[in-house]
C-alpha cells in the first residue's frame, strides 16, 4: 500500500473513528467489545478516541470480535498499518532545533535495553570521535557547538552495562572518509576501543562478502518495540510488531556475515593503519 507522510498523522484520527464506527454498526457497547477481545475497556476507550494507537494485533483481535468481513479487515489493517508509521522529515526537525532531536534519542536509549544499529554509510554519532561528529554536521546552518556537545554526551550510554549494543557496519561505513586521513585512523582506534566494552559488540562487514540482500538503509531496533530508519531526507518510525520483526530479521542475516571481536578489532586496525600511510 502506498502513501503520502502527510497521510500519517491523519491515518490515526481515521483509524479511531473507523473503530468506533464498526463497534456501533455492530450494536456493541465498548464494555461487551472489551470483554469479546480481552481487553479492558479503558482500552478500547483510548483506540477509539485516538489516544492510543492500536496494533495490527489490537485491530484484527476487534475485528474478529465485531465478525468483519475480509474485504474490511483488509482496508482497516492497511489503515493500522500507516498508523503505526510515522514520518519524521529533516526540514522540521531543524527547524525545532537539532538539540531537540538528540534530546529525543537519548529517551530512545534510556528507555531501551538491547540496541542494534545497521550502518552501511557512515559511523554513527554514539560511535564517534569529536572531529567525525562535528565533519559529520558540517552541512547544517549556524553554530553547531550545542549538538556536538550533546551527541558526544549521549555516547555515556554505552557505559550502562545493564544495555546491550550490536553495532554493525560496512567496510564503506568504517572508512568513509568525511575528515583527514589521520583523523580517520583515530576514528576506527575509537571503534576498536569501544568494541572492548563488555555489552558493546561491534562487527564488521567486509567488501566482497557474498550476501543476497542489499544494504539499503541505516537503520536502528529499539527492543522488539521500535525501528527507525534513515534516508537523505528523514527517518521512518515503525512501532507495528510485524514491521519491527522484519527489520530483526534483516539484521539477523547481516549480522550472520559480519566479523567480530578479534577478528574485527584485526580488521579495523588494518584500516586505521592503511589511513595512517
Amino acid at each position: 500500500m502506498t502513501f503520502e507522510p502527510d497521510e500519517l498523522g491523519q491515518s490515526r484520527t481515521d483509524l479511531a473513528e473507523r473503530l468506533r464506527e464498526l463497534r456501533n454498526a455492530a450494536g456493541l457497547t465498548g464494555d461487551r467489545l472489551a470483554k469479546r477481545c480481552n481487553m479492558s475497556r479503558s482500552q478500547i476507550s483510548k483506540f477509539e478516541t485516538g489516544k492510543r494507537t492500536p496494533s495490527l494485533v489490537d485491530v484484527e483481535r476487534i475485528l474478529r470480535a465485531i465478525g468483519a468481513p475480509s474485504e474490511l479487515i483488509t482496508e482497516v489493517t492497511a489503515l493500522a498499518r500507516i498508523a503505526n508509521t510515522q514520518w519524521q522529515d529533516k526540514r522540521s526537525s531543524r527547524r525545532r532545533g537539532l538539540e531537540k532531536r538528540q534530546t529525543e534519542l537519548a529517551a530512545l536509549e534510556a528507555e531501551a535495553t538491547t540496541l542494534r544499529y545497521f550502518l552501511p554509510a557512515m559511523v554513527t554519532g554514539l560511535l564517534a570521535t569529536p572531529e567525525y561528529v562535528r565533519a559529520s554536521l558540517s552541512g547544517f546552518p549556524g553554530d553547531v557547538s550545542t549538538t556536538v556537545a550533546r551527541k558526544l554526551e549521549r555516547q555515556s550510554v554505552l557505559y550502562d552495562t545493564s544495555k546491550s549494543f550490536t553495532f554493525l557496519l560496512t567496510e564503506q561505513a568504517v572508512n568513509w572518509a568525511i575528515v583527514p586521513p589521520s583523523a580517520m585512523a583515530v576514528q576506527i582506534d575509537r571503534l576498536v576501543s569501544l568494541s572492548r566494552l563488555s555489552n558493546v559488540r561491534i562487527g564488521v562487514i567486509t567488501l566482497g562478502t557474498r550476501i543476497p540482500l542489499g544494504p539499503m538503509n541505516t537503520f536502528t531496533v529499539y527492543d522488539d518495540r521500535l525501528a527507525t530508519v534513515e534516508n537523505f531526507t528523514g527517518r521512518m518510525v515503525f512501532r507495528d510488531s510485524r514491521d519491527i520483526a522484519e527489520h530483526l530479521e534483516v539484521f539477523n542475516l547481516f549480522e550472520a556475515q559480519a566479523v567480530f571481536q578479534d577478528a574485527a578489532r584485526q580488521q579495523l586496525t588494518e584500516w586505521a593503519e592503511l589511513h595512517r600511510t
